[in-house]
């Protein structure tokens, strides 16, 4: 898993962009707006790939807001960190890590996101309940976990469709751009087979969260969580 996003990031951006019709930024603002509704100190933006999450959190949030930004892939991370630059964006703590051995205290932090990484760390994934053991450990009692990932419409047809998009356009043309096709055969097999929304939030549930809410987007092609410790 990690040396396959050691090998995508050159193009990653532009492919997220292309592929999802820009949507991922949509969603990534509502994702921002929830983390940011409860006037947290710290935030973290977990498998922070290059940065757009973490970015756009330091963007909107106040400026005493402590924002920081974890991954296990070098290159995303420097990807990232020139992409702060750019934007003349500076206060994001961008550190090399594991997402299941957080170098962060108990209760560090007061809301913890993850876009468009979640179902990398949970789909038939065998340290999955040490990842979300993790996020428990580091947020604070009332803390927010929030993420947006790719799911499983409930309409048949919109379900039929969305797979034959991803194992027939995403796939071919993310692999095609980057010269990964294995990366993207596992991309577009692992959302097509990714859990429905009560599926995963009887598995969030069963791994200690208080409370568990999501909201569907697009028919369901996509969904928002918002987990509460």
């Amino acid at each position: 898993m990690q040396k396959m996003f050691m090998s995508v990031p050159p193009r990653y951006d532009l492919l997220n962009r292309i592929l999802t019709l820009r949507f991922d930024e949509r969603w990534r603002k509502k994702a921002t707006r929830q983390l940011l509704d409860n006037r947290p100190k710290r935030l973290l933006d977990l498998c922070t790939g290059t940065g757009d999450l973490a970015l756009r959190l330091r963007k909107n949030a106040p400026v005493e807001t402590e924002v920081y930004a974890l991954d296990f892939s070098q290159p995303m991370l420097e990807i990232a960190r020139e992409k702060a630059a750019r934007r003349n964006i500076s206060g994001v703590d961008f550190r090399f890590g594991d997402a299941a051995d957080m170098p962060y205290e108990d209760g560090f932090f007061d809301g913890l996101g993850i876009a468009y990484a979640f179902r990398n760390r949970t789909y038939k994934d065998p340290d999955a309940h040490k990842f979300f053991a993790e996020i428990r450990r580091v947020l604070r009692k009332g803390g927010q976990f929030v993420a947006v990932e790719t799911s499983q419409p409930d309409n048949p047809l919109i379900r039929k469709l969305y797979h034959a998009q991803m194992r027939y356009i995403t796939a071919p043309v993310g692999g095609l751009l980057t010269g990964e096709k294995e990366a993207y055969k596992y991309l577009a097999y692992s959302a097509s087979d990714f859990y429905t929304p009560e599926e995963m939030k009887k598995i969030l549930l069963t791994a200690g969260f208080a409370k568990v809410d999501y909201q569907q987007l697009l028919g369901g092609v996509a969904v928002l969580w918002t987990c509460t410790k």
